[in-house]
């Protein structure tokens, strides 16, 4: 079993990278379909960086 400890700063920084990185990928998405249904996604934009901060802490917590 992997203690939390054992996590290098390297990894760390590949994982914000990555979630950085698909943050990027989906606001770009909204953007580019925003103008066909603007008012079904707007709400939606802030949800879904919210479920990608909490798929990664129940990740971490491994609850995933």
């Amino acid at each position: 079993m992997l203690d939390r400890a054992d996590l290098d700063v390297e990894d760390l920084l590949k994982i914000i990278l990555a979630l950085v990185i698909v943050y990027i990928v989906v606001n770009l998405l909204f953007d580019l379909i925003e103008f066909a249904l603007a008012p079904l996604l707007g709400p939606l934009t802030n949800l879904i960086g919210l479920v990608i901060v909490v798929l990664i802490v129940l990740y971490f917590l491994d609850y995933i």
